[in-house]
């Protein structure tokens, strides 16, 4: 039933609580996982920005030096996921996207026709959150793609 499904990663561990399950139903449905990572361009400036997971950029860089930056750091990020779910025989494709996240989730599970948006609640912290309001809500109010999503919480 689920050949396709599509995770939305933000960098956080919270985030990747979400893998367990998606590995559990496409290893059974013998599906491809669709990783995607969405790089908000308002979430930085170009005197002070942030990578995913954190980690600042060293200043000054240009915004496209900023973006190319992000974007690399995505990709090393997305890889890594991808080469864990390759050894246990689980296709992966990454995705990067640029702009607001839940419509760029919703983008991309329409995009690869998928069958399952699985992703995480509560995978921003802090700040993050207050500001860009919950992606998981985003998401649950645009896909028409079924969801499935999983209360992660620090202390589990």
């Amino acid at each position: 039933m689920y050949k396709t499904i599509v995770v939305p990663l933000d960098s956080s561990e919270r985030a990747e609580r979400i893998l367990p399950h998606v590995e559990e139903l496409a290893g059974i449905k013998l599906g491809k996982i669709v990783l995607v990572h969405v790089i908000e361009p308002t979430a930085f400036s170009p005197a002070t920005a942030t990578a995913p997971g954190g980690t600042p950029i060293p200043a000054p860089q240009t915004y496209m030096d900023q973006m190319k930056t992000m974007e690399a750091m995505a990709e090393e990020y997305l890889s890594k996921i991808q080469t864990i779910l390759k050894t246990k025989d689980i296709e992966a494709e990454t995705v990067i996207e640029t702009g607001a996240v839940a419509e760029r989730i919703v983008h991309v599970a329409e995009e690869r026709n998928a069958d399952l948006i699985a992703l995480t609640s509560h995978g921003r912290t802090g700040l993050a959150r207050v500001f860009f309001g919950s992606v998981a809500l985003g998401v649950l109010h645009r896909a028409e793609t079924p969801l499935l999503l999983v209360r992660s919480r620090d202390d589990e």
